[in-house]
């Protein structure tokens, strides 16, 4: 007869104790899913139910409406103006935003004295509330009494005239209603989105040049690479590569979410001849004062499709390590 012996203590208790293990992370983690699934997943799948209806608030029903609400979106001209001055928002506003984040993170960069004090000024329209700088930029920006045409009028009668021909038309025929003038007000929204924008940018590369090993730049020299320029394109621009990705896809979901400034200046319409009706004034135009909760949810879905696309590009560049040179 062979003897049998038991399996050691130890040994029969291991599943229990796996199991045990896995209980406690799912009740450790349950908080954050529930959460997860009723602050984030529940309003998406919400919202997209909903834009395929034609719901408002306070209506006991609603119907069904398949695909109207999309079609409207791609059809009508009120919304064709709203991809026009979204897009031309961002494709404006993107570029020039890390442009001159990066620019001024190079020069802070390199200084020794006052550099605190440069990214403290630099950082302030960041740290500062849109709505209440937008009511002094609606001043500065009055046709009559505003420092913006009152400066450029003192260029009327100098060189200046005759170098700048915007000036000297000014000078002639009088300075633009910036606000109230279709060609200009989209412009005027790019302008303080940059003057806002470039120095939360200018933050981040900041941190990835620290990122930057001297010893790179020893090598290069060595290389050949003697000028500042040929460090940069050698050295400093591959290496952050990783920094731009992310600067850029932040830079582009925080210029998709442009709001206040709009809303601000024309609280009622969304700009002259619709000239600056973004997508998120949209959102709130039709689903907040207008209560048209179903074609509110279309431009929402929507806006979300450009966000998922832009953070799945960050993700794959980032995986594939593409560094730019």
């Amino acid at each position: 007869m062979v003897a049998t012996h038991p399996a050691p203590p130890h040994v029969a208790a291991a599943p229990d104790h796996v199991a045990r293990r896995h209980r406690t992370a799912w009740v450790l983690t349950a908080p954050a899913l529930v959460l997860m699934i009723v602050i984030l997943l529940a309003p998406v799948v919400i919202a997209t139910a909903l834009s395929f209806s034609n719901y408002s608030l306070g209506n006991s029903g609603f119907d069904w409406v398949g695909a109207r609400n999309y079609e409207k979106l791609f059809t009508r001209s009120t919304y064709a103006k709203m991809f026009i001055a979204t897009l031309t928002y961002v494709a404006t506003v993107v570029p020039i935003s890390v442009g001159l984040g990066l620019g001024a993170a190079l020069l802070i960069n390199t200084l020794g004295r006052f550099r605190e004090v440069y990214k403290t000024i630099y950082f302030l329209p960041v740290m500062a509330t849109l709505l209440a700088m937008a009511i002094a930029w609606e001043f500065m920006l009055h046709p009559s009494i505003g420092m913006i045409n009152r400066t450029l009028e003192m260029g009327c009668g100098t060189v200046l005239e005759r170098l700048w021909p915007f000036l000297s038309t000014g000078c002639a025929d009088g300075f633009p209603v910036w606000l109230g003038d279709k060609r200009y007000a989209i412009w005027v929204i790019c302008f303080i989105g940059i003057w806002q924008g470039f120095g939360f940018n200018m933050v981040l590369y900041l941190a990835g040049l620290t990122a930057v090993h001297r010893e790179l730049y020893h090598a290069a020299e060595i290389d050949g690479a003697k000028s500042g320029w040929d460090r940069f394109r050698l050295v400093t621009w591959p290496a952050l590569g990783p920094t731009t990705v992310f600067v850029v896809t932040i830079s582009c979901i925080r210029a998709f979410q442009v709001f206040d400034t709009v809303e601000a200046f024309w609280p009622q319409g969304g700009g002259p001849n619709k000239s600056t009706y973004v997508m998120m004034f949209a959102i709130f135009e039709k689903g907040v004062q207008q209560n048209l909760i179903g074609i509110g949810s279309a431009i929402t879905v929507l806006f979300l499709i450009f966000v998922m696309f832009l953070t799945l590009i960050q993700r794959w560049l980032v995986e594939r390590k593409v560094h730019y040179g």
